[in-house]
């Protein structure tokens, strides 16, 4: 079962912002800002606090009311009908956060090659250990937001106590009135040159809307979000504003400064503290820019989740992992954009001229040429900061239009002078944008262009709340009496089964509740019928045929008599395998019981690939005897995850027998019984039966049929490639089956994001190692109709 939990508290919501924020802008621009106005950068930075802070209220407010990760996207999709809009803000927050994940790790990649990496490493590809970095947080965050979280709590304690070093470095090397002195005396009136690296310095401050796309994973939301968005902006301003001051009383001269330009804190360091002071901002600017871009990364991830939930990305972005329990295809998508992104404007196409020669130029009024191929860490910087800005002006916007619209929902917290705050954060937000580097603004206007563009022409999918409408409400023992307890039924071993023929109704439910018995002594049976219902069809005219198919179900369930609680719900859905693969997801299946497909094979492959749990298939199974249990040999994942399930009903008493099988020549080999055994050896008693056969299949069933009972089986892992030949192993020993009137199961584990990648690779493996087996090896392993016990 694949449950979703909130794993972040304060402290770490509180470091996801302040980690975002003191991340490459205070590294890498606070040189080039003092270089360029001196001490009026405290100014700029304040500035950019400043309009960070007026859509930092509009989040809060919103963050108070919708406690879901999403931030701006989530926001906007709650607010406006439009789909379009809300599309554009959600690719342009993605892009936004990947942007400025690129550009923190392409910033550490500058420090690794200034500082850190020998002078035997430097013919590696600018951008190198930033997409090693990339790849390293993509794989942390898809492996748990808990663990993320405590990773970011560290990284950032350890990045404040280097700024807090550096801070006192330059107070203890000055004096403190040298150095307030020196401070008051080179602020600069240059008012463009203030607000242009306001604009850039923007970029610092935006680590409030992390906590807020996050707002999924943090504990109490609407009180922790609001109170970590503003600690956080705070607490970041006066490190900003100390920062300057000790950049301003730096022994480097300015000219010097402004030659380092990303990696001039590092050269400042070493002019207080000497080569340990260097060392130390220079872990310090690493931990800054790894910990940002973490909380980057679970802000861009949460964004792509929520978009695949609405149908506005591919919709395997909203799938969890089956085990980590984290957006597994929005991160891994997040990562490779990330990857991209350095790449291109870092490997390819630096501001000093890279890889490739061709250059790009276009010709504006004003500025001549640009040249767009010229790209670099500044263009890099506008185009994220744009993708940032833009989306938080229709935040602002959507503050006014909600209060308007809603004007009775609750909130948490309230933003005063409603609109005058929210459209002086749009305005400041444009002012800011005019600012940016003109490169950086062309290229983010053109993504933008390009991605609304393939929107339109894709047309999108139906959200995962439009796809399917319970028709008919859960009823049944299940649902009443003290069973009806959410926090009860949601602690219980719970089986969904999927029923599309209400004949079969009742064998599938007692089957389930078996099973269910196997693993707890009171399982809950979730039965659900889905009626499909083509596209363009109103959904009014298949609801009386959806209703008339659960009646029929309940009915047949009444007079079965089921011994265990269940409960009957009808569906009409456009897609009924999704349907069933997220009704197990929502209301937390552990195990998800249908028919093997006897003509939708789509349905049940869907389902296979994508379940949150197990699933078991069922052939034949109108009465079966569960007392005798006959089990393939097997090999693969499949066949060892039922094992245990095998091993359960063997401690009830039943009988179990391990059918290895020698294929003479069809298609398969002859398998290892040892692995099977051993996962077995807490049953009483197994026996063992080696058999010869024309195939793997008919060894099964033959022998299955003679022993009686029922025969389970794993899945396959070839079933990609050998179903367009001559079908599975599977099918066909479903098809002997139903010539004998042997019930069979076929049980399918949790398959995650390597599954389908797997069933095109095992096939090409074993075809290799099985050519490898000698003859004289595979016969001596079996032998025709020999019975061992054990």
């Amino acid at each position: 079962m694949v449950e979703h939990r909130r794993t972040l508290d304060f402290k770490i919501a509180f470091a996801i912002g302040l980690g975002t924020m003191i991340a490459a802008g205070i590294f890498s621009l606070s040189g080039t800002a003092v270089a360029a106005i001196g001490s009026s950068a405290i100014v700029a930075f304040v500035i950019a606090a400043v309009v960070a802070g007026l859509t930092a209220a509009s989040y809060s407010e919103f963050a108070s009311i919708y406690s879901e990760n999403g931030g701006g996207y989530l926001f906007s999709a709650r607010t406006f009908d439009h789909a379009t809009l809300v599309y554009a803000v959600g690719a342009m927050l993605f892009l936004g956060y990947t942007g400025t994940t690129a550009f923190y790790l392409a910033t550490m990649d500058e420090w690794f090659f200034r500082f850190i990496l020998p002078e035997s490493l430097h013919f590696l590809p600018h951008g190198t250990t930033g997409v090693v970095a990339v790849l390293l947080l993509g794989t942390l965050n898809a492996r748990g937001t808990e663990e993320s979280g405590t990773f970011q709590l560290l990284v950032t304690g350890a990045k404040v106590a280097v700024l807090l070093a550096f801070v006192a470095g330059a107070f203890t090397f000055r004096g403190p009135t040298v150095a307030l002195g020196t401070f008051a005396a080179k602020f600069s009136a240059d008012a463009v040159g203030i607000v242009t690296i306001a604009a850039l310095a923007f970029i610092t401050f935006f680590g409030f809307s992390a906590i807020a796309a996050s707002a999924g994973e943090i504990i109490e939301p609407r009180k922790t979000v609001p109170r970590a968005i503003a600690a956080s902006i705070v607490t970041v301003t006066v490190l900003y504003a100390f920062v300057i001051v000790a950049m301003v009383n730096s022994p480097v001269p300015a000219e010097v400064i402004a030659q380092e330009g990303e990696t001039a804190m590092g050269r400042v360091a070493a002019g207080f503290l000497g080569p340990l002071g260097r060392s130390l901002i220079v872990a310090g600017a690493v931990f800054s820019m790894v910990s940002a871009s973490n909380a980057s990364i679970l802000a861009a991830s949460g964004i792509g989740s929520l978009m695949g939930r609405q149908g506005q990305a591919p919709r395997p972005f909203a799938r969890i992992h089956t085990r980590y329990g984290t957006p597994f295809w929005s991160v891994m998508a997040t990562t490779a954009t990330i990857v991209a992104m350095i790449i291109v404007f870092i490997g390819l196409f630096p501001a000093e001229g890279g890889l490739v020669p061709v250059d790009f130029t276009v010709s504006l009024p004003g500025l001549g040429l640009v040249t767009l191929t010229e790209l670099g860490l500044t263009t890099l910087t506008g185009f994220a900061t744009l993708n940032l800005l833009l989306p938080l002006s229709v935040v602002n916007a959507a503050l006014v239009y909600s209060r308007r619209r809603f004007p009775d929902l609750e909130r948490g917290f309230r933003v005063p002078a409603v609109p005058a705050v929210p459209v002086l954060g749009i305005l400041a937000n444009l002012a800011l944008i005019s600012n940016l580097p003109v490169k950086g603004v062309l290229v983010g206007l053109v993504l933008i262009v390009v991605v609304i563009a393939a929107y339109l022409v894709w047309g999108g999918a139906p959200g995962v709340e439009e796809l399917f409408e319970r028709v008919v409400a859960p009823s049944g023992p299940a649902v009443t009496g003290t069973a009806a307890e959410p926090e009860e039924a949601a602690a219980r071993h719970r089986i969904l089964v999927a029923v599309a023929r209400p004949e079969r109704a009742a064998q599938y439910t007692q089957l389930a509740a078996t099973l269910g018995r196997l693993r707890s002594d009171d399982p809950l049976v979730q039965i659900v019928t889905v009626t499909h219902i083509p596209d363009q069809t109103p959904w009014e005219i298949v609801e009386d045929t959806a209703r008339l198919r659960t009646e029929r179900i309940e009915s047949r369930l009444a007079d079965a008599d089921i011994d265990a609680d269940y409960s009957v719900e009808g569906h009409i859905c456009q897609d009924v395998a999704f349907d069933i693969v997220q009704t197990a997801r929502d209301d937390g299946a552990d195990l998800i019981l249908m028919g093997y497909p006897e003509e939708h094979t789509r349905i049940a492959e869907q389902v296979e690939y994508t379940a949150p749990c197990g699933v078991l298939f069922a052939s034949g199974v109108s009465d079966p005897d569960t007392s005798i249990v006959n089990v393939g040999a097997g090999g693969g994942p499949h066949h060892l995850d039922l094992l245990p399930l095998v091993e359960r009903m063997g401690q009830e008493g039943a009988e179990l027998h391990v059918i290895n099988v020698t294929p003479e020549g069809g298609p398969g080999r002859s398998e290892n019984a040892e692995a099977t055994i051993s996962l077995l050896s807490d049953a009483p008693s197994v026996e063992v039966q080696n058999v010869t056969a024309q195939t793997v299949a008919e060894g099964l069933v033959t022998t299955a049929a003679d022993n009686g009972g029922i025969l389970v089986i794993g899945a396959t892992r070839t079933r990609r490639l050998r179903r367009w030949v001559f079908g599975s192993t599977p099918d066909r020993v479903i098809e002997l089956a139903t010539g004998v009137d042997l019930p069979v199961l076929v049980y399918a584990s949790p398959r995650g994001v390597h599954g389908p990648i797997e069933d095109y690779i095992y096939p090409v493996y074993r075809a290799l190692t099985g050519r490898s087996r000698a003859p004289a090896d595979a016969a001596e392993s079996s032998s025709t109709a020999e019975n061992q016990s054990r």
